[in-house]
């Protein structure tokens, strides 16, 4: 008798679960057609995608992240039809400083732009300094990615080992402070200072930022331009020289 009251139970449930418009049934997955056009919409608000192949490969879910932190919406790197819409309704972020080739750090929204002569941007996702203590040989620090207007003043290829981890291709602007791949690109800070970006597109980052770009970082509350170091060019070599002093 119980298992018969058991076996129509389960029935039940089953044939609750086929019924139009119930909240338990299963969400529609997206065609590969539209992955491609969600790839083709984020590659032209400048999101940097990686191949546009209707695949939802590392390219993809990092320039969704990106997109998602820039709007303002709720960060899971998911691409969902409601996603899809929003993509396709998307205005293509805009640098802080136009007029000359950079890069610009937001701290705030956790993304890397880069800016060349004409304002267009490409836009990947990173996770900066989680503003905790941490031990350093032996000496306390805080993970602190530090705001300003900065050089790249030196740079390592391949993977480069260190105390706190190692580190790919890395472009220093600030002391030990770099813009690098790394394995793991939290959706919220989490580094010891540095700017972490996505494995996938850190060896083209690396070509792209040569000795002497100029990086700003900022946040809501701190910014500052570097269009003085582009009408003397002096203050800039001076700021290069200052860091490669470090």
């Amino acid at each position: 008798m119980i298992a018969k009251v058991l076996v129509i139970v389960c029935v039940f449930m089953i044939s609750a679960d086929l019924v139009p418009g119930n909240p338990q049934k299963k969400r529609a997955s997206l065609t590969r057609a539209q992955i491609m056009e969600t790839e083709r919409r984020l590659s032209e608000l400048g999101y940097w995608t990686g191949p546009v192949d209707g695949r939802l490969e590392e390219g993809t879910t990092s320039a969704l992240i990106a997109f998602q932190k820039w709007e303002g919406r709720e960060v899971t790197g998911k691409l969902t039809l409601a996603e899809v819409e929003a993509v396709r309704n998307g205005v293509a972020p805009a640098a802080r400083d136009l007029g000359y080739a950079h890069v610009e750090v937001d701290v705030e929204r956790q993304v890397l732009m880069l800016i060349d002569e004409e304002g267009a941007v490409r836009v990947l996702p990173v996770s900066t300094g989680n503003d905790k203590q941490f031990m350093d040989q032996g000496q306390t620090s805080v993970a602190y990615t530090p705001r300003g207007r900065f050089v790249v003043y030196d740079k390592t290829y391949g993977w480069e080992n260190g105390d706190l981890g190692s580190v790919y291709y890395a472009n220093y602007i600030s002391g030990g402070v770099a813009i690098h791949g790394y394995l793991t690109v939290p959706t919220t800070p989490a580094s010891h200072g540095c700017i972490r970006i996505p494995m996938f597109a850190a060896r083209e980052v690396s070509r792209l930022l040569p000795v002497g770009t100029i990086v700003l970082v900022y946040d809501k509350t701190s910014f500052v331009s570097a269009k003085e170091w582009i009408k003397n060019p002096k203050l800039k070599d001076a700021a290069l020289a200052n860091g490669a002093r470090q």
